[in-house]
């Protein structure tokens, strides 16, 4: 059904790697520093997050209370164990420490991949960390302001002869999973970026295959929807849709073989 996209990596001479004989010790104490690191980065942060867990957690609740609203409702969550608040809380301030600790952290795993890769291809670090963290956030994003008042809506207004009792656990749940999905969703061409870099995918591939791939994301999109209808999978899919044709243009551009095209080009240029 899909056609293979795997080609022999071919640098050109320019791209010589850089990098000094490390022992396999060498690389788990490399690794395990750079663990290190990140879980401080992680502990400070969540100390920030603590700070402000009431008012994420108010911003959190601001969908569902909008949506309890409209259909005049009671305005107010519940919960079924004391503990139950204190709980998470705690898990909302690890969620925005690891949040707010993401660049450091991802810096951390580019500081460890970074000595296997071509010294051309280190330059990459910047953008790979903005676009990570900027993608993710407007998965994010879109995910709050228009998927998930789309499901709340269909949801509550589906219950509407019934009175609901709303634990704080479960809303929360919910709000995680649609949330967080679709910032995972939309590192699409992250995910891209990497493996046409190292020559596993191509543009010619992805083209080829785009139907089986329109397919996978309409799957994608009724799996992470939490609510049954077309509208909301639709919704989902669309951003799918569109990361995967930019997505597309990504590999073209960092393919292998196009980047060895590029650097024959510009030497015969030079040359001439």
């Amino acid at each position: 059904m899909f056609e293979t996209a795997l080609e022999p990596r071919t640098p050109a001479a320019d791209e010589a790697p850089t990098l000094p004989g490390m022992s396999f010790l060498d690389h788990l104490e490399e690794l395990r520093r750079r663990l290190v690191y990140s879980v401080i980065a992680v502990a400070v942060c969540f100390g920030v997050g603590w700070t402000f867990v009431d008012r994420l957690y108010g911003f959190m609740q601001k969908p569902i209370i909008d949506a309890l609203h409209r259909h005049n409702l009671p305005e107010r969550l519940v919960y079924l164990n004391p503990t139950e608040p204190f709980n998470l809380y705690i898990k909302i301030g690890l969620i925005a420490g690891l949040f707010l600790a993401s660049p450091i952290v991802l810096y951390q795993v580019w500081a460890f991949i970074a000595p296997g890769l071509y010294k051309n291809e280190r330059r990459y670090v910047v953008p790979f960390m903005f676009s990570t963290v900027g993608l993710f956030v407007t998965g994010g994003w879109f995910g709050y302001r228009v998927l998930y008042p789309v499901f709340l809506e269909f949801f509550i207004g589906f219950g509407s002869r019934f009175q609901p009792m709303i634990t704080i656990g479960e809303y929360t749940q919910l709000f995680l999973t649609v949330i967080l999905g679709t910032g995972v969703i939309f590192e699409l061409p992250i995910l891209v970026f990497f493996l046409a870099l190292m020559g596993v995918v191509s543009a010619g591939w992805m083209w080829r295959n785009v139907r089986y791939s329109i397919l996978v994301i309409f799957i994608v999109a009724g799996i992470v929807t939490p609510s049954a209808d077309v509208l909301s999978m639709c919704l989902m899919a669309a951003p799918m849709l569109g990361l995967y044709v930019i997505s597309i243009g990504i590999a073209y551009l960092v393919h292998p073989t196009q980047r060895k095209a590029r650097a024959e080009k510009a030497a015969k240029k030079a040359q001439g």
